[in-house]
């Protein structure tokens, strides 16, 4: 089998896929109408997000087989046309669940414990103790939204804080012995922090909105490591304005380009959450350790290795 990779990721993708008999060729420059040209001529694709795989795309890919995104959304690849044309759809979020969770408790314990507001001000000579008094997680009711993969890792990593972890998902029946699960309205009603882990779909596209925030009873923090489009920005900068909102930790922004690579949009609300000291934004890195690299690639190889190497 032949395949094309489109973009870079950890050198064993190449190694343990070549050692198997797979011929790999990879092309990290050509766009999207160059590599149109060519996809006839490969049975299987591995790429992050760089080149959206639209309908056109995939209807003149007449020979492939699978695409493998390495990461766990797949936002970027029209999923109904791959599956009616018999396209393998393969993604690998178990390879950066842990180092998402990692991100989420890490962002909330800086926010909550204002530690970059206050190391900025020792380096700069400005001693202030009561001023930087922290808000502890211990009590407090940490509601997930979305519990697969990141979620459950986000909740496993919790039970030593002392929270009450509930959860809201599409699917029944996933309660287990870090988390609850509820009715999206007790999610709305108990929790003092909110934090997402879901795909973007029509469905969850701006699912946090006025309305859903207004929905909220409690002031909460706000934790997004999922997709930023999951979020309508200016509720949140209205939410944080208000109060409403206690902070914020966004590890995506409404703005990103879609391969991810940087910010394609500057505006108003944007400029609020960055000047915010009530606001943490990372470059969309929840997942992206040293770690997480391999992990991901071996995720995909084997699974590649399972349906096509038997």
């Amino acid at each position: 089998m032949r395949i094309l990779l489109l973009d870079t990721n950890h050198p064993l993708i190449e190694k343990q896929l070549s050692e198997k008999g797979f011929v790999l060729e990879a092309d990290y420059i050509s766009g999207y109408d160059e590599v149109l040209e060519k996809i006839h001529n490969y049975d299987g694709i591995i790429i992050r997000s760089r080149i959206p795989l639209d309908k056109n795309f995939l209807t003149k890919s007449s020979h492939l087989k699978f695409i493998a995104r390495v990461g766990a959304g797949m936002e970027n690849i029209d999923v109904q046309t791959a599956e009616n044309l018999g396209i393998k759809l393969i993604n690998s979020p178990e390879g950066n669940r842990d180092s998402v969770a990692e991100h989420v408790v890490g962002m909330l314990l800086i926010l909550m414990n204002r530690l970059f507001i206050a190391s900025n001000e020792v380096k700069n000579g400005i001693w202030k103790r009561e001023e930087n008094r922290g808000d502890e997680l211990l009590g407090k009711t940490f509601g997930i939204i979305g519990y697969g993969n990141m979620g459950k890792a986000t909740a496993k990593r919790l039970s030593g804080f002392g929270v009450e972890v509930i959860f809201f998902d599409i699917l029944p029946n996933l309660s287990d012995e870090f988390a609850t699960q509820v009715s999206l309205e007790e999610i709305q009603k108990r929790a003092d922090v909110l934090s997402l882990h879901i795909p973007l779909t029509d469905e969850t596209h701006y699912l946090i909105d006025e309305e859903f925030i207004s929905k909220m009873e409690k002031k909460f923090y706000f934790v997004n490591t999922a997709r930023g489009k999951n979020l309508k920005t200016k509720a949140l900068v209205q939410a944080v304005e208000s109060g409403k909102v206690l902070g914020a930790c966004l590890d995506v922004l409404e703005y990103e380009k879609s391969s991810f690579e940087n910010l394609e949009t500057e505006n108003q609300d944007l400029k609020y959450l960055l000047d915010s000291e009530k606001v943490i934004v990372t470059p969309h890195i929840a997942g992206w350790t040293h770690q997480s690299k391999e992990k991901l690639a071996q995720v995909i190889v084997k699974k590649i290795l399972y349906y096509f190497c038997k």
